[in-house]
């Protein structure tokens, strides 16, 4: 049921209007806030988040990582921003980034009994790079070009265009959330769930140098399209999300739903019996295409050399793959017990609040899979590969490919209480996050 609320000045505002102020006061707001903790306090080292960070986080630990050591914009990059830079800056195979010896991984399989050599000019070793999709870092690049009028060193240039297409992305996701809930639950819940997006503890990640703005304002854009039957540009905007993150290869689920729902695949097998009669359907089949799109475009990546090399530095350094169930399982076991054991504070704490984001993404998908099934099965699915790809780690970071969160979020903030409360919790340890992200810490 839609708010029945006394109109703000927020709603009598033109809500476009409304969204581009509240995302234009977040990112000023969160940009000044980590330029400003990090003028204010400095925090002890080394990060005992998880068993391998103390080696990464003390002080010193970084200073071989040219993509990191930028002085311009060094608050909003961290982590894989040092790849996310180096792909856009140079290329995949960048000798300033570690890498892995190919001499383990010399031939890849493609299915059971079936293996290819990994044939490439990149000589020994693969970078790490290849972990990485491609569209982020080319989109960076072509904003580098008109933004090197600045003057600014290169990997300062790259640094600003990688923010500032996270914030673009994240403004497209505010507008998505917007249209994707204002049926439902009136403007206020329109407005609602777009702030709930930007106010998410790691909704600070939106305004790094990292995928996760440009994923959703692509993912979430393409489901907007989709509602309102927009479906060779939602399209266009799966595959781009596909080529961003893999894990937009989900957006197949509500892609097809509708579609076969509707019986339109029976006109496709229809026309396909009267192929000798008529000829090639060519419009059967290109609406067929459009709506597996997302798998065309994985599978499209997946079994080129970047896919290959993907799977091999993801396997060979970072441990990680599609549908680890055992390793993942005891993974997660082996976390929930060093959170309950309480002998490490910061493990405690950080597990507690990657176990706490499973929780309510699971449950925010069930809860809004009636009334958005395509949209909340699409985001149970993107969970459970992330959930299910590896080492126990970065969920409350994933659950930002769910729109179902916000959308639960933003029925149960109704309730005034809810959104108050919800408010300064998520605001807070938003700022605790955004304060680690600063410093090199592990946030997720």
């Amino acid at each position: 049921m839609a708010d029945s609320a006394p109109t703000t000045n927020a709603q009598r505002m033109h809500p476009a209007a409304g969204i581009l102020l509240i995302w234009l006061c977040w990112a000023v707001i969160l940009i000044s806030f980590q330029s400003f903790a990090s003028a204010r306090l400095q925090p002890e080292r080394p990060d005992d988040a998880l068993f391998w960070t103390a080696t990464e986080t003390t002080a010193g630990s970084q200073d071989d990582k040219i993509y990191l050591n930028e002085p311009f914009m060094n608050n909003h990059v961290a982590w894989d921003s040092e790849f996310y830079l180096s792909i856009a800056t140079v290329g995949y195979q960048d000798p300033a980034v570690r890498s892995v010896q190919m001499s383990a991984a010399q031939a890849v399989e493609i299915r059971p009994g079936v293996s290819i050599p990994l044939v490439s000019d990149v000589g020994d070793e693969l970078s790490l790079n290849f972990a990485f999709l491609p569209f982020y870092p080319v989109m960076i690049r072509l904003m580098s070009v008109p933004l090197s009028v600045i003057g600014l060193p290169t990997i300062a240039t790259a640094s600003l265009a990688g923010v500032i297409i996270s914030l673009l992305g994240a403004l497209a996701a505010m507008f998505s959330l917007y249209d994707l809930t204002k049926d439902e639950l009136g403007s206020a819940g329109g407005y609602r769930s777009a702030f709930y997006l930007v106010a998410f503890p790691t909704g600070m990640f939106l305004a790094q140098v990292y995928t996760e703005g440009l994923f959703v304002g692509l993912a979430f854009g393409a489901l907007a399209l989709m509602r309102r039957g927009h479906w060779g540009w939602a399209a266009l905007l799966a595959v781009l999300a596909t080529w961003t993150r893999a894990v937009g290869v989900a957006l197949i689920i509500p892609m097809i739903w509708p579609w076969l729902q509707s019986g339109d695949w029976m006109d496709l097998d229809l026309e396909w019996r009267e192929l000798y009669f008529k000829g090639i359907p060519w419009r059967a089949f290109a609406k067929g295409l459009v709506h597996i799109s997302p798998v065309i475009a994985f599978l499209l990546w997946r079994f080129s050399f970047f896919g290959l090399a993907f799977n091999v530095v993801e396997d060979l350094y970072f441990g990680r793959g599609a549908f680890q169930f055992g390793t993942s399982f005891f993974g997660w076991l082996n976390a929930f017990q060093a959170m309950l054991e309480g002998t490490n504070g910061q493990r405690s704490t950080y597990y507690a609040i990657e176990f706490g984001a499973i929780v309510l993404g699971i449950w925010a998908c069930l809860a809004t899979r009636k009334r958005y099934p395509a949209v909340s099965w699409y985001g149970l699915v993107a969970i459970l590969l992330a959930l299910t790809s590896g080492p126990p780690q970065g969920m409350h970071r994933y659950i930002l490919a769910a729109p179902s969160v916000f959308i639960f979020l933003s029925q149960l903030g109704q309730r005034e209480w809810f959104d108050r409360a919800w408010t300064v919790l998520s605001v807070l340890l938003m700022g605790l996050l955004a304060m680690l992200f600063t410093y090199n810490f592990w946030v997720g």
